[in-house]
């Protein structure tokens, strides 16, 4: 393969000086490349452990209430979507195997202006994300607390915010030490819960069936079977979605990135997706959309309770526990990687992208990702956020797609992927126009967010980043 496309400042006012520095802990430079240590199952993992959080253990109450056992079809239809941009930015993983994921191939493909945008707005959007996990963790922490018996005498608020905040703070250090560490974490976290949601869902399965227990009381008459509240209800859980296309942001970790980064994407889409139908099978199918609505954000705890007793809540509690952990986890991680990439190419300040020799991570951008998300994760007020975070990302979802079709169309030298999409153009247009879709069923105040979140990163790139040039731009 011919050189890949790579950073320079011309003219600019980021420095583009290859600073090394010397620490009491250790060297720092700025020209360092992060190491190739994240195989097939680190790369699975942070896909899946994402996923997993919201989608599993906070949606179907949500989403039930919506639309009730048409709820399936919902997560059925962001599973399609997510697996149509998935199939793409694979192709431009496996062309652009470096840190910055979406920034990256879009920058690449269609000028620093959209990559400005696309990667301040990334990592605006991870932190809004975060911060949610975040909050989620504390108050299934919360929960685990009552089930063993110890009550806490204080605010639910504050206690859930001083979790989230502790929890962001362990999370960041975590990452800090190395990327080997945090994927060991997230590959046993994930291990253990794909292990308890398969066990529990099957034994659901059965439930539902008539195989074991009483005949399940859910699918009733408030199911909307329509494409319109359907299609509406796969906005609101798109967030489930956002695990994959941060498998992409750490591509530059990856061993044998032209085999993991594909089967990884992929994979995680498409294992994430059965697990979502089967679940919120599951839950519409023992409560209608009444007692779901009534249930809200704990509907899967009462799923746990109806199924199998005080044990089966206690499953869920633990696994909504690991989920959000793991996600939590595997955010920070690709936050700080989307910093990363943008600081490399001198859109923000090049010390961002400073690596500590001794850990071998960036800890600087590791500090710009964890700080605003445990600020956030402090308030308790995030729901609104991780909306605008799923705004966010179906647009970057979108401007990816349209990316594969300019740098296909122009074929530079240097694109020589190592796995193609099928199709031709076929699935890239589908993929980017199902995205910028799915934007126009999504709450107003989500679009409202991410829009200012957008215009200001534009604003960001005039005053700071526009006499930028970047090699390898089409």
């Amino acid at each position: 393969m011919s050189e890949e496309p790579q950073g320079t400042n011309i003219e600019g006012d980021a420095p583009v000086a290859e600073d090394v520095v010397e620490t009491d802990s250790a060297t720092v430079t700025d020209d360092a490349e992060l190491e190739r240590t994240l195989g097939l199952s680190g790369g699975l993992a942070i896909g899946i452990g994402t996923m997993i959080g919201a989608g599993i253990f906070v949606f179907p109450g949500l989403a039930g209430a919506e639309v009730g056992t048409a709820a399936s079809a919902s997560f059925a239809v962001g599973g399609v979507i997510a697996l149509l941009v998935a199939l793409p930015t694979s192709e431009l993983a496996t062309a652009m195997p470096k840190s910055g994921g979406g920034y990256y191939f879009i920058s690449r493909g269609l000028g620093t202006l959209p990559g400005t945008i696309v990667g301040l707005s990334l990592w605006l959007g991870l932190v809004f994300a975060t911060a949610f996990y975040l909050v989620g963790l504390g108050f299934y922490a919360l929960d685990a607390l009552a089930v063993v018996g110890i009550t806490i005498d204080a605010s639910t608020d504050v206690v859930v915010a001083i979790i989230a905040v502790l929890a962001g703070i362990g999370f960041t250090v975590l990452n800090v030490t190395g990327t080997e560490n945090a994927a060991k974490l997230q590959n046993g976290i994930v291990a253990l819960l794909l292990s308890m949601l398969v066990a529990f869902l099957g034994f659901g399965m059965l439930d539902v069936l008539g195989v074991v227990g009483t005949e399940p009381t859910g699918g009733t008459e408030a199911d909307r079977w329509a494409a319109v509240p359907i299609i509406s209800t796969a906005a609101l859980v798109f967030t489930s979605y956002l695990g994959f296309a941060q498998v992409a942001t750490v591509a530059g970790e990856m061993k044998r990135p032209g085999r993991n980064l594909p089967l990884a994407m992929i994979g995680s889409v498409v294992i994430v997706t059965i697990l979502y139908v089967v679940t919120i099978f599951v839950a519409t199918s023992i409560f209608d959309t009444g007692q779901l609505e009534s249930f809200g954000e704990t509907a899967m705890v009462e799923v746990g309770r109806e199924l199998l007793g005080a044990g089966g809540a206690f499953v869920i509690i633990v696994g909504g526990l690991l989920a959000t952990m793991s996600s939590a986890n595997a955010s920070v991680l690709s936050t700080s990687r989307a910093i990363y990439g943008v600081s490399k190419d001198a859109l923000l300040p090049r010390w961002a992208s400073r690596i500590n020799l001794k850990y071998g991570t960036p800890h600087a951008a590791l500090g710009m990702a964890g700080g605003p998300i445990i600020v956030l994760a402090a308030t308790g007020q995030v729901e609104l956020l991780a909306e605008a975070a799923s705004f966010l990302h179906l647009v970057m979802y979108g401007l990816m797609c349209v990316a594969l079709l300019a740098i296909r169309r122009d074929e530079p030298e240097w694109y020589d992927p190592d796995f193609r999409v099928p199709g031709g153009p076929v699935i890239p247009v589908i993929g980017a126009v199902a995205s910028f879709g799915l934007i126009g069923f999504m709450d107003e105040a989500s679009i409202v967010v991410g829009s200012v979140v957008m215009l200001a990163t534009a604003g960001w790139y005039f005053y700071y980043a526009r006499d930028v040039k970047l090699k390898g731009v089409l």
